[in-house]
């Protein structure tokens, strides 16, 4: 089986939905993802992931599965012990710190460090591995342990159009990664698209390997440089995203 992860195109938070520039980018993502022979397409409920979703679904005369738990991380928010107020989401930790905390590295002991666990990311996180995991057994794969059981071992294509953070929870389960590095050192850009298949080396055992993130191909193809957003500034002294 192979899954596409998308994240949606560049986004105007404002309204939910895409600049001029990310429709243009669903645009050019629209006329790879026709090319490809796709099993089901689901979405998440934010307005940015189904405007980006509807280009491909128009040409393709589908609809997409749209389901809630897709939606963007951002109702985790955390507050580590180096700010005063407010809270941070969980992939604007400051490098200083973030570095400094070793169980954030881990894939398991991540969820137990003390403003992970005060901020409720264990129940989160939970809910979200529980619902892909649910997911992946209708498609024919069944999790035990770190792998997935091939009961219905199948070549199906299934793309899901998403947000950068849930993106990390999701690729974090199946991997066997922290979701907290992968949102602190990868970054996919607008209409980037992720590629996970399943290799069955053993009967009946799948792994899950990715054979490609973020990737902005399409964009380049077209002479299209990816926007900026989920990335911060390049050196200190920019006026880039701070």
């Amino acid at each position: 089986m192979r899954i596409l992860i998308i994240r949606h195109g560049d986004p105007d938070y404002s309204i939910d939905s895409l600049t001029e520039r990310g429709w243009v980018e669903a645009e050019l993502l629209s006329k790879r993802l026709c090319a490809l022979d796709i099993k089901e397409i689901y979405c998440s409920p934010l307005g940015r992931a189904r405007d980006t979703a509807s280009l491909t679904l128009k040409k393709l005369g589908r609809e997409a599965v749209v389901l809630d738990w897709l939606k963007e991380f951002y109702y985790c928010q955390v507050k580590p012990p180096y700010i005063k107020e407010g809270t941070h989401l969980t992939w604007d930790l400051m490098p200083s710190f973030f570095t400094s905390q070793k169980q954030l590295y881990d894939k398991d002991a991540f969820k137990d460090v003390d403003f992970m666990a005060e901020g409720g990311y264990p129940e989160l996180y939970k809910n979200i591995t529980d619902n892909l995991d649910n997911l992946l057994e209708k498609h024919g794969y069944v999790r035990s342990g770190g792998y997935y059981r091939a009961v219905k071992p199948n070549r199906d294509t299934i793309v899901m159009f998403c947000h950068f953070g849930i993106e990390c929870q999701m690729l974090g389960h199946i991997l066997g990664i922290s979701p907290v590095v992968l949102g602190q050192c990868f970054c996919a850009a607008p209409s980037s698209v992720t590629t996970l298949y399943t290799e069955e080396r053993e009967e009946g055992i799948a792994a899950f390997r990715c054979a490609a993130f973020g990737d902005t191909s399409h964009l380049f193809a077209a002479g299209v440089e990816p926007a900026f957003s989920a990335r911060f500034c390049e050196t200190f002294d920019s006026d880039e995203r701070h």
